[in-house]
């Protein structure tokens, strides 16, 4: 498995944490992401894994804002890419089970680590449901 990572400075100790887990995994991250609290435009990075997605250059992403909304809305601009805010493991379960989300968004200022990395897990390892519910993600995409 690849995924692409991309944060803002609200994320850099949450990217650490969650390439680390990825690492000790055998996964391949890709980091589009800041290492440093210095201000930066999320978009910026957002964009970035939102494209390796769309190219289907990683299987899926994982941005990191401090709300998690402004990068997830930036990365679904992205005709391919279904980026589901989650702040729960149950959200981000269901974003996969019945949304086919391939990116997942974080909000880094109303998470803890140890969530997000139960969060990230569950998303990875939870497969899409299918039946009516690819009716449904099918409809998502503008044409």
């Amino acid at each position: 498995m690849k995924i692409a990572i991309g944060n803002d400075h609200a994320g850099p100790e949450y990217k650490k944490a969650i390439v680390q887990m990825l690492r000790d995994k055998g996964i391949e991250v890709v980091n589009y992401g800041t290492d440093t609290f210095d201000s930066v435009d999320y978009p910026d990075f957002g964009h970035k894994v939102a494209q390796d997605v769309e190219d289907n250059n990683v299987d899926f992403g994982i941005v990191i804002c401090g709300s998690g909304n402004g990068i997830a809305m930036s990365a679904n601009k992205h005709q391919g890419v279904r980026c589901a805010l989650c702040w729960t493991k149950e959200i981000a379960v269901l974003a996969r089970q019945h949304n086919n989300a391939n990116v997942i968004s974080i909000p880094a200022r109303f998470t803890a680590i140890p969530q997000v990395l139960e969060m990230v897990d569950a998303f990875l390892t939870t497969e899409f449901e299918g039946g009516r519910h690819e009716t449904r993600v099918n409809k998502i995409a503008c044409s």
